[in-house]
């Protein structure tokens, strides 16, 4: 009988950590596109300031190397917050206030991450000490931590089975939780994510992912297929290969956390003025690469993914950091519609197959991949996708540009 009520409670504990969940990011999110809306239209819609976009990073990013010196080098990457949740049992949370500004003010600054790595920091931090609250009906902080992270990946990116798949999705084994976890874990992804959808509702919606529309395709057009994978692979080997290096760098200059923080904010101001499609996540622009692609060209949206994937790395390592999900589909979406263009098909077609291999090049994790990007592009391009993701896992990695986790 005990068990049962301590299943029972462990049941409606996880469904309210899932609203909880639901609640900080709608929060969270909200709070981003007001700041973004006042730095970014109001000011310059009221005054007239020269090199107004390199003012405002280069300030920006001095604060916050100000702020990263007493509160640390937060946040973590989405990769290491899984790592030490799995090592250790549970995440830091003392810091979580501090997690949240780190996570907050790059992205109303314009640097070029997404917002899972901080607010995956925060949940995890939460759950921990929620979890040592509730030992008595938790057999380990980990599975509660688990439980929080998968809700709000799946919550973020809109696709609740995504949040559930990323973190158990393995290179090397992936490990299937037992049913009861499963029922725990679709629980927290539901709640989770209805909080947010009521909440957006209420209150206005925190943010947006643009879906592409289905276009039909020739049979013999599925050819096409192996050249955009290869254009996709080598957009993953330039991520993989820039953030290398950029670790490498700012490794040298690891005390110096404030200069860290100020060159990226240079580098994000100027690209910013010469090109401001590269500033951001890049998730609300994707819709201005739908409607104005054509209007762009060819050789300036190559351009446009191309320094966008380099700037997202120099962001993350000079202390602007953030997530890379977001960044890294924008720029699948860029040389898609570019390469689309080139092979006079269709461009959805080429921007599905292009962002399926960058990202799961990058990721190794196909059905992570594909449940991530269904939320994007059409589901019946669904087996292409994993066809094409399946292709890319097992291509391995050049041991000089492998990032040790």
């Amino acid at each position: 009988m005990r068990k049962v009520k301590n299943a029972v409670l462990l049941l409606v504990y996880t469904t309210i950590l899932g609203g909880i969940v639901g609640a900080i990011i709608w929060a969270f999110l909200r709070i981003m596109n007001i700041g973004i809306n006042f730095v970014w239209k109001y000011i310059p819609g009221k005054f007239d300031i020269p090199f107004y976009t390199i003012i405002v990073c280069v300030v920006g990013a001095f604060l916050i190397g100000l702020y990263k010196r007493k509160f640390g080098d937060y946040p973590e990457e989405l990769q290491v917050v899984l790592g030490k949740v799995k090592k250790n049992g549970g995440y830091p949370y003392k810091n979580v206030f501090s997690i949240l500004g780190s996570a907050l003010f790059p992205l109303i600054l314009g640097a070029s991450v997404g917002p899972e790595a901080g607010l995956t920091g925060v949940i995890a931090g939460l759950c921990t000490w929620i979890g040592d609250k509730l030992k008595k009906y938790i057999h380990t902080v980990e599975e509660l931590n688990m439980i929080g992270i998968s809700a709000t990946l799946g919550t973020i990116f809109k696709s609740p089975m995504f949040g559930f798949v990323e973190p158990l999705e393995d290179e090397r084994k992936t490990v299937i939780p037992k049913k009861p976890k499963v029922i725990l874990y679709l629980v927290a992804a539901c709640s989770s994510f209805g909080g947010f959808w009521i909440l957006g509702k209420l209150f206005g919606s925190g943010s947006g992912i643009y879906s592409f529309g289905f276009e039909k395709i020739r049979l013999t057009d599925v050819w096409y297929v192996i050249p955009f994978s290869l254009i996709g692979i080598i957009g993953g080997l330039l991520y993989l290969a820039s953030h290398k290096l950029a670790i490498l760098i700012a490794k040298k200059f690891k005390k110096y956390v404030l200069i860290r923080c100020v060159v990226g904010g240079v580098i994000l101001g100027v690209m910013g003025t010469l090109l401001p499609l590269t500033m951001f996540s890049g998730e609300h622009q994707m819709e201005e690469i739908a409607k104005r692609g054509a209007e762009i060209g060819v050789w300036a949206l190559i351009f446009v993914a191309v320094i966008k994937i380099i700037l997202t790395t120099i962001c993350i390592e000079s202390g602007l950091k953030g997530g890379h999900f977001f960044p890294i589909i924008f720029s699948g979406v860029c040389l898609g519609y570019a390469f689309g263009t080139v092979f006079g098909i269709s461009v959805v077609f080429a921007m599905t197959i292009v962002t399926t291999t960058l990202v799961g090049f990058t990721l190794k994790k196909p059905l992570a991949t594909v449940l991530l990007l269904m939320i994007v592009f059409p589901l019946q391009y669904i087996p292409l996708m994993l066809a094409a993701a399946l292709f890319v896992r097992i291509i391995p990695l050049p041991s000089i540009i492998k990032i040790d986790e």
